[in-house]
């Protein structure tokens, strides 16, 4: 009897062992159509532009970080071909993120803060 009450303990680790493991890793960022990032930051001086004005991807899912060194709250939105995608508005030492899945052509990115845009805080966005 005790053979067997050792054998079912065995039985069952194993078969636990065995199961599906819930905790595997993501896939690589990347995988199925760009999953690029792009950085950009605003001027640490305070003037409303940011450092890049013109970017380049890949068609896919696209994320565009703006660092803001600035004490100045700036965020970053990009837009066009119907697409668009806003990050939050960050103060000083803060990220803004936006994240959209792209198809080719051409977007601009921008600071939607005030008149931040107007003031010339835009570029261009090239995504092939």
């Amino acid at each position: 009897m005790r053979r067997l009450a050792i054998c079912l303990t065995l039985a069952t680790l194993a078969v636990a062992g065995c199961g599906g493991d819930d905790e595997e890793p993501a896939p690589a960022s990347g995988g199925g159509g760009g999953g690029e990032t792009l950085t950009i930051a605003a001027d640490p001086g305070g003037a409303l532009k940011f450092d890049k004005t013109d970017l380049q991807a890949k068609a896919g899912k696209l994320t565009i970080s703006m660092d803001n060194p600035s004490d100045i709250p700036h965020a970053v939105e990009v837009e066009g071909n119907g697409a668009e995608a806003a990050g939050e508005t960050v103060g000083k030492g803060k990220k803004s993120v936006a994240t959209a899945d792209l198809k080719a052509g051409e977007y601009v990115f921008y600071c939607p803060v005030g008149n931040h845009r107007s003031a010339g805080m835009e570029g261009k966005l090239t995504v092939r």
